[in-house]
């Protein structure tokens, strides 16, 4: 089955929903943060509600859904994709991929590229943004940027790029489920200050239902002014994505492991089927093929990262005498 794009021509987003269960049981852990813990909220008809994973961490997950991390490269598959290989002192560092900010990546800047990325995007102060020049070149060194976004703060802060996909997964009807346990020490369990046996309780939650949600903005990447076939790539690869990352990325932590309950929804457009897995990845290898005129020539363009004065001060004041 192919993908039917004619019928998101017209259509500003897609909007696609799964319906999740636990693995097992019925308690899962949601995501937590620092000074404020499981993210609750309740709907103005009172139903409490769960935030289960975030945009950033759902954006981070179907990143690693294309990628292998034994080789740190895309999967065979998507092998003619693109992207920017980070080294220091002949080391590999880290990659624009799997960077936070991804080719804003403080690596990345500290390096030689940023004075290409200027170049390439012809970027004057005083002169308005060549928007089609920076998609086209963030499309031929990573596309992966511009489907979840990148902020070139380091270059310009005009040149800002939403995410063109989003996702998140949230619960509704939520219940807490206490529990807890210990941390054993066998050999001295009296021991003192958090070294010895401790208690400690665990908060859980039970749903009367948990979604996946995923937005796709096709004005945006329509807005691009790229190629139909880069369209189309950005497309299939964000469809890919979102498959991969519901088949095999939803053990989201240790008391979170979900799986998807019923067939995954297309709420908008009406009469749009996703295909398969298995035929989005070979749209996607083929697409990636035929696109490799606007790629990189080297595909993996390699950076070496120069750490700034204040970071190789820092260094060498941690690093003790011989």
């Amino acid at each position: 089955m192919t993908i039917e794009y004619e019928k998101l021509k017209k259509a500003p987003r897609l909007l696609i929903e799964a319906e999740l269960k636990p693995m097992q049981g019925d308690r899962f852990q949601p995501t937590g943060f620092a000074d404020l813990g499981a993210a609750r909220y309740t709907r103005p008809d009172g139903t409490e509600m769960l935030l289960v994973e975030s945009n950033q961490s759902v954006a981070n997950r179907m990143e690693i859904a294309c990628w292998d991390t034994m080789q740190n490269d895309y999967i065979d598959e998507l092998k003619a994709l693109p992207f920017i290989r980070v080294n220091y002192q002949e080391d590999y560092l880290t990659n624009s991929v799997l960077e936070a900010h991804r080719i804003n990546s403080e690596y990345i800047m500290n390096s030689d590229f940023k004075e290409k990325m200027i170049e390439e995007i012809s970027l004057f102060k005083d002169r308005p943004v060549d928007w089609k020049k920076v998609h086209t070149t963030l499309f031929k060194y990573d596309p992966g940027s511009l489907l979840h976004g990148t902020f070139l703060e380091e270059i310009d802060g005009r040149i800002r790029v939403t995410r063109a996909i989003s996702g998140f997964i949230e619960a509704t009807g939520v219940k807490i489920a206490e529990s807890g346990g210990v941390k054993n020490n066998y050999v001295q369990p009296s021991l003192k200050e958090g070294e010895g046996n401790v208690p400690y309780p665990r908060t859980e939650f039970t749903a009367k239902e948990i979604k996946a949600y995923f937005n796709l903005d096709l004005a945006l990447i329509q807005g691009y002014g790229l190629a139909n076939d880069a369209e189309n790539l950005l497309i299939a690869l964000s469809l890919f994505k979102i498959r991969k990352f519901l088949s095999t990325g939803l053990r989201l932590r240790t008391a979170c492991d979900l799986e998807v309950q019923n067939e995954i929804k297309v709420k908008r457009p009406t009469g749009f089927v996703i295909p398969s897995e298995e035929d989005l990845l070979d749209e996607c290898k083929k697409l990636a093929e035929i696109c490799t005129t606007y790629f990189a020539p080297s595909r993996i363009t390699d950076v070496v990262y120069i750490p700034s004065k204040k970071e190789k001060k820092k260094k060498e004041t941690e690093e003790p005498d011989e």
